[in-house]
């Protein structure tokens, strides 16, 4: 009694610092940069990050398994995943990515909002485990697959921003040379339509004439080809290590379940993603819708396919592996 009385106070703890975290994330954008409150930020998501450390802890000392066996245990993974990576520049020292709050902080307040808040009472209850799920490969197979779907997830999104932005300037210069056009004399008009076509042959960063926009657009880049990277090893980890476990517990390495199908094509999208990477005209843009498809993707695969309620993965209340 006494762990799950102390799993509640960590559910609330972590939920309450979390919705602070997130209006001092507001707070930044709206005002004028102000150091008190990105140090908050930082505490902030890091008593998170311990929070739901210490809830999944005690959920497995009295539960006697992994917390992974269904759909209220693998959010709150989901959510301490976000925090993980949220976490990751500093791991890695790198000074100028505050802006990947704007990205973990929200994912993370949502995903646990909805297994707090969205789900039944009775989907918060730990169960005994079913046989098949009485296996090492518990552990190993899903948390892999959960922290490949949060790098992703988080991956995608920055290359969703990345669409936005580019989108918006492109759109802002073919405007201007619209209304230079209305306005120029002849002469100037063919100036013009052979600067817009000069403009629409480049597909570098160095189209941009503004630096700062510049450095973002770089930046968000950077950081989801990194997660992607990171999400994608997890996420082949995740496939070989669950296939491993399906021959011991079913007999046969792959079945084409709905959930092994949906995981498959996640895979080849972000294989095509990786290979868009190496390839220097499928850089930028092209990369990116190709990362904003995987984004949707993931969503079915990890939570859609479980609402059909059918497969061999729908058993433990919607376990998402």
């Amino acid at each position: 009694m006494i762990f799950v009385t102390l799993e509640h106070i960590l559910t609330h703890i972590s939920f309450s610092i979390i919705s602070v975290v997130i209006i001092i994330q507001l707070m930044t954008f709206f005002v004028h940069e102000i150091p008190g409150l990105s140090d908050s930020l930082e505490k902030g998501m890091i008593a998170t990050f311990l929070s739901i450390t210490g809830l999944l802890i005690i959920r497995w000392i009295y539960s006697g398994h992994f917390p992974l066996s269904n759909l209220y245990e693998s959010l709150m993974f989901l959510s301490w995943s976000f925090a993980i990576i949220h976490m990751i520049p500093k791991i890695w020292n790198h000074q100028n990515a505050t802006f990947l709050s704007a990205i973990t902080t929200p994912s993370a307040i949502f995903t646990q909002a909805f297994a707090t808040s969205g789900l039944s009472t009775e989907m918060h209850q730990s169960a005994i485990l079913v046989p098949a799920l009485r296996s090492h490969w518990l552990m190993m197979h899903v948390s892999m697959m959960l922290l490949s779907y949060a790098a992703l997830l988080v991956g995608s999104l920055f290359s969703i921003a990345f669409l936005v932005i580019t989108f918006r300037k492109n759109l802002k210069i073919v405007l201007e040379n619209q209304n230079l056009l209305l306005g120029s004399s002849v002469v100037d008009q063919m100036d013009c339509l052979n600067f817009t076509e000069n403009i629409n042959k480049t597909t570098s960063f160095s189209s941009f004439k503004n630096y700062y926009k510049y450095q973002l657009l770089e930046r968000l880049d950077y950081w989801s080809s990194r997660l992607i990277s990171i999400g994608f090893t997890f996420l082949t980890i995740g496939i070989l290590s669950g296939a491993v476990w399906a021959n011991e517990a079913w007999g046969s390495y792959w079945n084409w379940d709905p959930k092994e199908t949906w995981a498959f094509i996640t895979w080849t999208i972000y294989a095509i993603y990786s290979h868009t990477r190496t390839t220097k005209n499928w850089q930028g843009p092209n990369s990116a819708i190709v990362a904003s498809v995987g984004f949707f993707i993931i969503w079915i695969c990890y939570f859609g396919v479980n609402l059909l309620g059918i497969g061999l993965h729908s058993y433990g209340s919607f376990l998402l592996s």
